[in-house]
C-alpha cells in the first residue's frame, strides 16, 4: 500500500502556520487536519522489520520480543490505530523508541499520542528546532487574530546531531544525518542487521516532493545526499520511502529509485533554470505544468517544486 498524492493533499490542510512560512509547503505544518478515512496497514519486510501507512508520512517499525521502535508518528488518529497494532503484534509490550526523521507534521503530530506510550523519542536537534519555530509562528499567529492558542507539540527529549547508534531487540540501529536537503534537519534510520533504512521524507518514489526552502532545503545538496546515502548501501538495502506516488506505487524500495529520486531532481533543478534564463517570471514558470522527459511518472509539474527550484537558482544556493 502507498499514500497518493490526492490522499496526501487532503490529509492536510491550510493553516495560519503556512502563511507565517511563505513559500513553505502548507501540507506539512504542525496542525495540519486529517480528513480521508485511514486505511491502516502493517506491512512486514524482513527481520521484525516493516513499515506501516496510514495518512502521512511512511511509519518505519521493529517489532520483537525485546523491543519496539518506531520511526515517525503521522498524525494523531493514525498513530493511535499504529499504536493499537503494535500492541497486539507485541502483546503490550509498549514503545522502546520514537524517532522523527524530521519536523514535519505529518511526520510528528502523532508524537502526543506516541507520548504515554514511548519510553524515549529522538530526533535530530535541528529538526527539533525546526519543529518549535513552525509552533511559535503558529501561536503568534493565533496570538495576533485573537484565536486560541494551538494544542501543546511534543518534540523529542533525546537529540543528535551527525548520528547515534544503540543495539536494541537484536538490532543494530543507526540514525544519520543528511542535510540540508528536503529540510535543513534530515536524518535516516538503518536497521543494521536487516538492512532496511527508513528515508524519511528524503526518498519520495515516483512522486513531486516537498521542498521546504524556508526550512533550509537545498535541492542540489539533496542530489548529493541521496548520492552518498546510496554508495553507504549495497544492491541488497531495502529503503523505505516516505512516500509514493500512489496506490500502485511501492512504498519499498531498491537502489534505482534513489538514483531515480536524484536524476528527477537534477531534471527539475535543469528545466527551472531554462527558464529562469528565458528572463520568464517566478509566477509564469510556478504556473507551468510541464513533464520532465523521462519522469513521466511523476505527472505534471507543480509550484511546490517549481517555486522552491526558481528560488534556489535564482539565490544562488
Amino acid at each position: 500500500m502507498s499514500l497518493s498524492r490526492r490522499d496526501f493533499l487532503a490529509a492536510s490542510a491550510v493553516t495560519p502556520v503556512a502563511v507565517a512560512l511563505g513559500r513553505s509547503n502548507a501540507r506539512h505544518t504542525w496542525q495540519a487536519r486529517p480528513a480521508a478515512p485511514i486505511n491502516a496497514v502493517f506491512t512486514p519486510i524482513r527481520r521484525d522489520v516493516g513499515y506501516f501507512t496510514g495518512r502521512g508520512g511512511t511509519i518505519g517499525y521493529l517489532i520483537n520480543k525485546d523491543a519496539v521502535v518506531v520511526v515517525d508518528s503521522q498524525f494523531p488518529d493514525s498513530a493511535q490505530l499504529c499504536i493499537n497494532g503494535l500492541q497486539e503484534r507485541s502483546k503490550n509490550r509498549g514503545v522502546d523508541l520514537l524517532v522523527n526523521t524530521h519536523h514535519h507534521g505529518d511526520h510528528t503530530n502523532g508524537n502526543p499520542t506516541f507520548k504515554g506510550v514511548t519510553k524515549r523519542i529522538l530526533a535530530n536537534a535541528r529538526a527539533v528546532e525546526l519543529q518549535r519555530q513552525v509552533y511559535q509562528t503558529a501561536v503568534k499567529n493565533a496570538a495576533d487574530k485573537g484565536a486560541a492558542a494551538p494544542a501543546e507539540i511534543v518534540v523529542a527529549d533525546r537529540i543528535f546531531i551527525d548520528s547515534w547508534t544503540e543495539k536494541m531487540g537484536g538490532e543494530d540501529l543507526t540514525a544519520k544525518t543528511y542535510t540540508p536537503a528536503h529540510t535543513s534537519g534530515d536524518a535516516i534510520v538503518v536497521f543494521e542487521k536487516a538492512n532496511v533504512v527508513h528515508m524519511g521524507d528524503l526518498l519520495w518514489n515516483r512522486a513531486h516532493p516537498v521542498i521546504d526552502r524556508a526550512a533550509g532545503a537545498s535541492i542540489a545538496n539533496w542530489i548529493k545526499m541521496l548520492d552518498a546515502i546510496s554508495r553507504a548501501h549495497s544492491k541488497d538495502t531495502i529503503f523505505i520511502a516516505g512516500h509514493s506516488g500512489g496506490a500502485d506505487v511501492p512504498v519499498i524500495c531498491k537502489q534505482a529509485e534513489l538514483t531515480t529520486m536524484r536524476n528527477y531532481l537534477g531534471a527539475l533543478l535543469a528545466f527551472t533554470n531554462v527558464q529562469v534564463k528565458a528572463g520568464k517570471p517566478r509566477e509564469d514558470v510556478i504556473a507551468m505544468k510541464d513533464v520532465l522527459t523521462g519522469f513521466e511518472d511523476f505527472g505534471p509539474l507543480l509550484a511546490r517544486t517549481l517555486g522552491p527550484a526558481f528560488d534556489e537558482i535564482k539565490e544562488g544556493r
